[in-house]
């Protein structure tokens, strides 16, 4: 059978579990659209949140950016890791013994205003809509490929499936959704990576085969291989760094605060009943997701050497079927610019022939590699249940923020728990359309977009987090006045450096404040919320007492029974 075959045969059997799924566990009440009942075991939870964690961009882009940036890309392995470290330990288990649905929850009331909790709520759905866009892009690219439709058609077919689930099944849905989803990933991420590592090195174990020598019997090492073949085009060695020191520093510690900070992720630890249960998904998750961090640099080079000798200097009537698949959906393309018939890929952009979209190489690479048709199919219905599943838990933070946040804290406190349950299912609504727009003009390839998610959320959300649990001092005034400058600084920046808004052209990077990147200025907007927060509460009054309690209990390690909600 052919690939669109296999793709039909294997995609819809996914999306039949899904949806399955969500019409069993569909949610009946507010606190089972919100944290699924607050029942789910550590094992599901951590499949969930692992596959809530693993986005388009830790599947799909990741590996493509570390395939075309060698050491450079590697900034995202190590900020996502490290930040999902820093919030199993630091955040989640104080974060579920104060026992709120959401993250505006916990801030309006850590810091008892709803001015708070309305700014918040802003941050919020700030950072969940630039995520999310990235999510819908992934989920396009996947269907303009395999199913043969453009990409706005493929964003509008995941708007919908996600739609289907995220608001019938609510929270209670979406996890069990979200373990089949990782088994999915998960297992169309290993094939493909174990299946080349034993052709190129004869090394069933791909971490252990990127540096290992090669199957020919030259004894040549693979990165020894591909150093060289980068060279030759012209391009910097691929286990040596271009990028400045402060950046690589500024966009690592971006992610990894920005993870600690992302609202979608958090939720999930309110979906168990116990605190130490929390602390248990949080390492089952850690493990679930080594398994695909660890092999995504293997992946790039396989790829990328594979890529290299495929296409490099040969005859355009001659190159292989994948070649001419992926030009029809214009994320690969070809401008003959000598007229000799020949690919020229090259560094220097004034003479290379060849533009390949960074998010296709995990799609592609089953088949660069020359791998059954079966297997290719396999990893784009693993790349849809990586861009669903976020997606799902991204339109849940939204649909929560408005109609738990807003409406229910704020606007109408009387509102019935029917009434609530109908708000969220809107609210999810509009946001996918909302979402699938953005899906349609992202702002770059997927990991850059979800990248600036990660900056606004180290913008905004950490500092009020970690000073909400760690200093009991920290009053509202401090709070608000942090987050807000904290995100319009990292508004300003990225519309300014990234999207050119503000001049309609990109200004150069030599322009960047400290030499540092869009991707990276959550780190910079971070420390002046941290420094605005500390500031003002410095010269305004301390919270109350009970306030102060409060912070002191969730910080005590006898509460490791049932969360209570204050």
């Amino acid at each position: 059978m052919d690939v669109r075959i296999w793709t039909y045969i294997i995609v819809g059997l996914t999306f039949a579990l899904y949806i399955g799924i969500a019409i069993w566990s569909r949610a009946g009440s507010t606190k089972e659209f919100y944290v699924a009942g607050g029942g789910v075991s550590p094992l599901a939870n951590g499949m969930a949140t692992a596959a809530d964690w693993m986005s388009a961009a830790s599947f799909l882009s990741m590996a493509g950016l570390i395939s075309f940036m060698g050491y450079d890309g590697t900034v995202y392995l190590m900020g996502w890791t490290g930040g999902y470290v820093l919030l199993a330990l630091l955040l989640a288990p104080y974060l579920r013994k104060f026992g709120k649905f959401t993250v505006p929850d916990f801030i309006g009331d850590r810091y008892y205003s709803n001015s708070a909790r309305t700014v918040a709520v802003i941050c919020a759905l700030l950072v969940s809509f630039t995520y999310i866009a990235g999510q819908m892009r992934g989920v396009g690219v996947v269907f303009s490929r395999f199913l043969e439709v453009d990409i706005n058609t493929g964003v509008i077919i995941g708007m919908v499936i996600v739609l289907f689930y995220a608001v019938l099944g609510g929270m209670k849905g979406i996890t069990y959704t979200q373990v089949a989803q990782y088994c999915v990933l998960i297992f169309a991420f290993m094939v493909p990576a174990i299946y080349i590592s034993i052709i190129m090195t004869g090394v069933p174990i791909p971490q252990l085969g990127m540096g290992s020598t090669l199957a020919d019997g030259s004894g040549t090492y693979l990165l020894d291989k591909l150093d060289g073949l980068n060279a030759e085009l012209g391009f910097a060695e691929y286990t040596s760094g271009t990028k400045k020191i402060q950046d690589v520093f500024a966009i690592t510690c971006a992610l990894m605060v920005g993870t600690a900070g992302l609202p979608h992720v958090i939720v999930r630890f309110f979906t168990v009943k116990r605190v130490k249960d929390a602390r248990m998904s949080a390492g089952l998750a850690l493990v679930f997701i080594a398994i695909l961090y660890t092999t995504a640099p293997a992946i790039s080079v396989f790829a990328r050497t594979n890529l290299i000798e495929t296409v490099s200097n040969k005859d355009y009537s001659s190159v292989p079927e994948w070649f001419k698949n992926w030009e029809t959906t214009g994320l690969l393309t070809f401008t003959d610019k000598n007229a000799d018939g020949k690919i020229q890929y090259v560094a220097d952009p004034e003479v290379n022939e060849l533009k390949i979209d960074n998010d296709i190489i995990v799609l592609a690479n089953p088949e660069i590699g020359g791998l059954p048709n079966w297997v290719i199919a396999l990893v784009a219905a693993g790349g849809l249940a990586a861009a669903l599943s976020t997606a799902a838990g991204l339109l849940l933070v939204i649909s929560s923020s408005v109609s738990h946040d807003l409406l229910k804290k704020i606007f109408i406190p009387t509102i019935s728990e029917k009434g609530e349950l109908i708000s969220a299912r809107l609210a999810a609504t509009v946001a996918v359309v909302i979402a699938g727009y953005f899906g349609i003009n992202p702002p770059g390839f997927v990991a850059a977009v979800v990248a600036l998610a990660f900056g606004l959320a180290a913008a905004s959300f950490f500092p009020a987090i970690i000073l909400g649990i760690f200093y009991k001092r920290m009053n509202k005034e401090g709070a608000v006045a942090g987050m807000v400058v904290g995100i319009t600084l990292m508004l300003y920046y990225m519309v300014k450096y990234k999207l050119g808004w503000l001049d309609d052209t990109l200004p150069p990077s030599s322009d960047w404040w400290f030499g540092i990147s869009p991707e990276g200025f959550g780190t910079v907007a971070m420390l002046a919320n941290f420094a605005v927060s500390l500031v003002i509460s410095a010269f305004t009054p301390a919270p109350p007492e009970d306030v102060q309690r409060i912070v002191e209990d969730i910080r005590l390690p006898m509460g490791a029974g049932e969360a209570v909600s204050h």
